[in-house]
């Protein structure tokens, strides 16, 4: 999912990671310096288009490993959140840095999540932009909850309960999407699904083009 800004209000600005609050976070996740990129998919690749497995073993090297790069390369793609089947892993996972529209920042993972939504007597749904790393240089206003709780386990298999409003619910179910083998396209009429793939059409090249350059800066700045 691509980067909003939110606007803030005078609440517990402390970051949440793995839905818990701290009280010091560095601007780069951990896991930004220990990962590797790898190439984000795009619509119309056979992986977006299926339900992702779960998975059934943890505390794997493997897995932190693929946790780590998907951190890198959501954040060379200027992204708030990235699923395992858009960089080519058919596992039900997701990663995210995300704000809400209080401008507190979320930062963690989730492995086979299920998703929570309000019940329709209390759901309320907004219209809003959304944009996609694998729909690359698109972005439509997609009706989404205003209030998301997705409920998974981390790395080692602990369970989690990650509860988000605004914007950062959005992303919760957008990534959710994606490892039911959706995507934000999905949710529009046909006419603004065209309008969406034309606009990938004009700007996609130029999405690449800067994800390269961020990748090869951060490349040099590691090698300092």
């Amino acid at each position: 999912m691509s980067v909003r800004h939110e606007r803030s209000r005078p609440v517990d600005r402390r970051v949440r990671v793995q839905g818990r609050p701290v009280n010091t976070y560095p601007a780069l996740p951990p896991e930004v310096e220990r990962g590797s990129v790898r190439r984000v998919t795009v619509v119309g690749e056979e992986i977006l288009s299926h339900p992702c497995r779960e998975v059934s073993e943890f505390g794997t090297p493997e897995l932190s490993a693929l946790i780590d790069d998907m951190f890198l390369t959501m954040y060379v793609a200027d992204g708030a959140g990235l699923a395992a089947n858009q960089v080519g892993v058919d596992l039900r996972l997701f990663v995210y840095d995300c704000p809400d529209d209080y401008g507190i920042r979320h930062v963690g993972h989730i492995i086979n999540p299920v998703l929570v939504l309000p019940d329709p007597g209390s759901r309320r749904l907004i219209d809003d932009f959304e944009g996609c790393l694998s729909v690359p240089g698109a972005g439509m206003a997609v009706p989404r909850t205003d209030r998301a709780v997705a409920r998974g386990l981390d790395k080692d298999g602990n369970p989690l309960v990650i509860e988000g409003t605004g914007y950062f619910a959005r992303c919760l179910q957008h990534e959710t999407d994606h490892l039911f083998g959706h995507t934000y396209l999905d949710r529009l009429s046909k006419r603004d699904r065209k309008d969406a793939l034309r606009q990938m059409a004009d700007r996609r090249e130029d999405v690449f083009a800067q994800r390269a350059t961020k990748a090869a800066s951060l490349a040099a700045a590691r090698t300092r």
